[in-house]
């Protein structure tokens, strides 16, 4: 059954883990999660656990919606259950054979004996993977659930901290917008005055129409008026810190509105063509550089 999510974002980045004795040696779950635009899951499991990986997968599936999962079960031998010896016999007749032809093909002397057989390559071979048992199967699953338990709790830790620094750097560009705003009124008087100012100084006291000239510039200078992009601006900001309080998978979301409020941001600096403006315009393009380092690692 898939857990109710608060309403937060979460980062994509984080680890969990479950630990427990089991005969006389250890059982360990592992999970690490890290960037990727998409989810993918990598599990290594002890041999006689493979048949498990699904589960695990469906598992981490209805916790994670982005990332790079990787998933590690150790199941470590304690003192005295170093592992596993296993018999080649099939090899062992080979062997046994083969030596008895050279025996006798070559006219040795000397026996082939259990000593000699069980001293060559592969006949005895000892393995540190568990014996299969439902109850270390079971272990597991628990272990897994108290793991992704863990990497859930880092997750939201983290993406509530990634939070709350994105929407202090958006207050920040409010606050820039803001400046921008109030300068707004007078840009569109000033650009006229100067371009008025320009055309006299080329024409001197020959202008052909005077309130046709004016009428043009006028019109030039309603091409520098920035008011829709600052309020658009406004708009993807709060749409922005909206997002940042939902529960689902919002990353590639943000990265949009963060397209958009960059869009509006360039727009403002290009048209405005103003000094002071400029400079509040490189400020907000700083913070969302920075902002835009965090939304990569929000799933």
């Amino acid at each position: 059954m898939e857990r109710e999510r608060p309403p937060m974002i979460r980062s994509m980045t984080g680890f969990g883990r479950g630990l427990t004795p089991w005969q006389d040696g250890s059982v360990t779950v592992e999970i690490r999660s890290v960037n990727h635009r998409f989810l993918e899951i990598a599990c290594r499991l002890p041999r006689p656990l493979s048949h498990l990986e699904d589960s695990f997968k469906k598992a981490i599936q209805q916790c994670c919606t982005r990332g790079r999962i990787d998933m590690t079960v150790t199941v470590q031998a304690g003192k005295g259950r170093a592992g596993s010896v296993n018999l080649d016999q099939s090899l062992a007749k080979q062997y046994h054979q083969a030596l008895h032809t050279l025996k006798k093909s070559l006219k040795l002397s000397g026996s082939v004996d259990l000593a000699l057989i069980a001293g060559l390559r592969d006949v005895l071979s000892v393995s540190d993977q568990p014996t299969e048992d439902p109850k270390l199967a079971k272990i597991v699953q628990q272990l897994t659930s108290q793991a992704l338990k863990d990497l859930e709790g880092m997750r939201m830790r983290e993406g509530k901290a990634l939070a709350e620094d994105m929407k202090a750097r958006i207050q920040t560009i409010r606050g820039h917008k803001t400046l921008v705003a109030a300068r707004t009124p007078l840009l569109a008087q000033e650009i006229f005055d100067k371009m008025k100012v320009r055309v006299e100084k080329l024409l001197g006291s020959e202008i052909p129409d005077p309130p046709r000239l004016y009428q043009e510039l006028a019109v030039y200078a309603d091409r520098g008026d920035i008011t829709e992009e600052i309020v658009r601006l406004d708009s993807h900001m709060i749409q922005f810190e909206q997002t940042l309080d939902r529960a689902d998978s919002v990353g590639k979301t943000l990265d949009f509105l963060l397209q958009e409020i960059g869009r509006e941001v360039n727009t403002i600096g290009s048209k405005a063509n103003d000094a002071e403006i400029a400079g509040h315009v490189v400020q907000m393009k700083a913070e969302l550089e920075r902002i835009r380092e965090q939304v990569q690692n929000v799933e």
